[in-house]
């Protein structure tokens, strides 16, 4: 009995350990014994130089940086690429109008000749890494002032980079990591020819809109689909008709076969920033001030949005991809203050920090390296809290806050140039790239909704910032009550970038832009955010960062550390598993088809779908798609560790197969880009089966199918 009673235990014990969350974004190209022998346990049947190398074909040559913030991954010979939707919005809205309307209806391509290009648009593909500390340090000493230090640092990367880069067309760029304690170079292929093959309609692709941002459960078709082109020699170029689809070196086959609970899975891909390694006093700074001011900015700027977005069909096309941009991290804010609060982050830092005090104490060396770092913490976040907030609004209020503002910056060279005499040909070729931009700028500009935003954010900017942060221009309030509706008026009626024709004709014969009351205005704020910028980094405490960063690793020697993300590439693994967020809450760990009908809503920007998904949901038509069970599954989740960038990344299976695409975190784990929240962080992805439902059933792509290797 006493046997029996032992082995319910440790099974007990191993289903605890699999529902927990699998920390740690690791690099690569290093995975040591530890993270393969977790790997191994977990399921995974591949070996390190399958998933990473640079001697032959591996699953890191079919990941690519998207776009400079997403991931995607090949999954065809001919570099089809997948990523997720909301990553391809701003291709398909460019490429949208009333008559075409590619957000609400999907686009296919029924063949290559039909791809649209995307200018700007690229790819990159991880080519070479090595870890080039020794020749970054070179010259460091420590008892350089810190800005000498940073000085040397930068001078140094810059000749590596050279160095590196020569002639070659390769981009090469030196990356910190732990706080400054190591540093990494990597070289990428990038490739400018990416032309958009698919996206399914809007009531698949953004299902669930603002409202199930961030959540579970979720019933989100979050894919698009894009094609990469290289010159006829299979070099990276820019779009010509001449050039060829990419032959790729690796590509994802997609796996029919589903997942259950344990499954293995790993993704890897490009997350952008987390902190987890950071001091309280970066933490309280969050909650207080960072996480509040920047919601406060954009809920106001969502309002604007929405009230000429739901009026008129045209407007919610310009303003589609801006307002899910503006959107996606308002509600990652509210969420991650909150779960901040909630998970008790900032005791649980203060409590690590007092453990540290104790370790460095205990040994004399210790405590004259680590003596006086908490002191220096302390100071540098006291001194920044008087900044945060009107720094914060000066960006998300200000130069980034009304489009026109946001659009003159762009003019400051040129204006600069033209007040200067500078040569006649700097001046032309600066006005040839700026009508460029002034095309595109106009093309999705909506001249009543940027003159509301622009009221309502310097309203809300004039009354939420202290009067000694403010610059001239906001404190014109004071004789207004904080009303700048006569202000912003006036300034639209007399500026040139919010006037297509006024631009234009500007163009022929430019002049100083300083009368202009918009360019002005941008001046002011941009002016006086820098002056308040250079008064704030005038106390720093990076030393005390990267002192604590190699104390840490020297107090948990037996911790297998992972760098914080930093848009690298990463491998995460875990399981298949489902999750109880709180007491008496448990969810499954799919949702299906039948949920997406559960929540349809006719007419509703954010709950429609399209009538021929719903066709074949009443005809149960969901061919071998379908689980053992006759359901759709459409998303499901998984214990990985992912954060922003990593979205659109492969899930991969124990084999190689991909069988999710990545697309979000959860609610409950909002706080795991400061710290990772063993029981209940959870990645929601999209099952491959949907992706090939929608494609297959629905949009009858039958030449994208025919591309695709499918494991059965």
């Amino acid at each position: 009995m006493r046997k029996k009673t032992h082995l319910l235990c440790i099974a007990l014990m191993m289903l605890v350990m699999g529902a927990r969350a699998d920390e740690g974004m690791w690099l690569p190209y290093s995975i040591n014994g530890q993270n393969l022998a977790d790997m191994q346990r977990l399921g995974c049947k591949l070996t390190a130089e399958q998933i990473f190398s640079f001697n032959q074909p591996s699953l890191k040559d079919a990941i690519v940086q998207f776009g400079g913030g997403c991931t995607g991954e090949l999954i065809s010979p001919e570099g089809l690429l997948l990523t997720n939707h909301h990553c391809g919005l701003g291709q398909v809205q460019a490429h949208s109008s009333v008559e075409h309307d590619y957000l609400q209806d999907g686009f296919w391509a029924r063949s290559k000749a039909e791809e649209l290009p995307n200018e700007g648009l690229t790819v990159s593909f991880l080519a070479y890494i090595e870890d080039v500390t020794t020749a970054i340090l070179k010259g460091v000493t420590n008892d350089m002032s810190e800005a000498d230090r940073a000085a040397k640092i930068s001078e140094n990367g810059k000749k590596l980079t050279l160095e590196r880069k020569g002639k070659r067309d390769v981009e090469v760029e030196i990356v910190p990591f732990y706080h400054g304690n190591q540093y990494i170079l990597f070289e990428y292929d990038v490739y400018r020819d990416v032309r958009l093959v698919a996206c399914p309609p809007w009531g698949i692709g953004k299902f669930g809109a603002d409202t199930d941002n961030w959540t579970w459960p979720r019933h989100k078709g979050d894919f698009c689909i894009f094609r990469v082109y290289t010159a006829p020699d299979g070099s990276p170029a820019k779009y010509s008709k001449d050039n060829i689809p990419m032959k790729s070196k690796h590509y994802l086959p997609i796996s029919l076969k589903g997942v259950q609970p344990g499954d293995y899975t790993m993704i890897l891909g490009y997350p952008g920033s987390t902190d987890r390694y950071s001091a309280s006093g970066a933490v309280k700074n969050v909650i207080e001030l960072e996480g509040p001011a920047v919601v406060d900015c954009r809920t106001t700027k969502l309002e604007q949005y929405r009230k000429h977005m739901d009026a008129d069909p045209a407007v919610f096309i310009q303003y589609a991809s801006k307002q899910a941009s503006v959107s996606n991290y308002w509600k990652y804010y509210i969420g991650q203050v909150k779960q901040l609060k909630r998970n008790k982050v900032y005791e649980k830092r203060l409590e690590q920090e007092q453990a540290f005090r104790q370790w460095a104490a205990q040994d004399k060396n210790r405590k004259a390296k680590y003596d006086g770092i908490f002191d220096e913490m302390d100071k540098y976040w006291d001194y920044q809290s008087q900044f945060t907030k009107a720094l914060i609004y000066y960006r998300e209020a200000g130069w980034r806050g009304g489009e026109a503002v946001a659009f003159a910056m762009k003019f400051r060279a040129l204006n600069y140039a033209l007040e200067q005499k500078a040569p006649q040909e700097k001046i032309d070729a600066s006005i040839k790239s700026l009508k460029s931009a002034a095309k595109d700028f106009f093309k999705d500009y909506n001249k009543q909704l940027d003159r509301d935003v622009t009221i309502a954010l310097l309203n809300l900017f004039y009354k939420n910032v202290d009067r000694n942060m403010q610059c001239g221009s906001l404190r014109k309030g004071d004789k207004t009550g904080g009303d700048f509706t006569a202000f912003v008026d006036n300034a639209f009626a007399k500026s040139i970038f919010v006037d297509a024709d006024k631009l234009n004709t500007w163009f022929d014969r430019p002049k100083s832009l300083s009368k202009d009351p918009i360019f002005a205005l941008m001046l002011d704020i941009v002016e006086t955010y820098i002056e308040l910028t250079n008064v704030a980094n005038k106390v720093n405490c990076s030393r005390a960062d990267r002192l604590y960063m190699e104390g840490l690793m020297e107090m948990q020697k037996d911790r297998n550390f992972y760098p914080d993300a930093n848009f690298t590439m990463r491998l995460t693994y875990g399981s298949v598993q489902d999750c109880q967020p709180a007491d008496a809450i448990t969810y499954n760990y799919i949702t299906t088809l039948d949920g997406v009908m559960a929540k349809y809503k006719p007419g509703n920007w954010e709950f429609d779908v399209p009538q021929d998904l719903i066709k074949l949901w009443e005809n149960h038509d969901y061919g071998r798609y379908a689980d053992k069970n006759g359901d759709l599954v459409v998303n499901f989740i998984t214990t990985n560790d992912i954060t922003g960038g990593n979205s659109g990344s492969p899930v991969i299976d124990a084999q190689g197969n991909l069988i999710g695409l990545a697309f979000d975190g959860n609610w409950e784990a909002m706080s795991g880009d400061i710290a990772f929240e063993n029981e209940v962080q959870r990645t929601i992805c999209m099952d491959m089966r949907y992706l090939l439902f929608i494609i297959d059933k629905m949009a009858n792509a039958q030449n994208l199918m025919q591309e695709l290797k499918i494991i059965q």
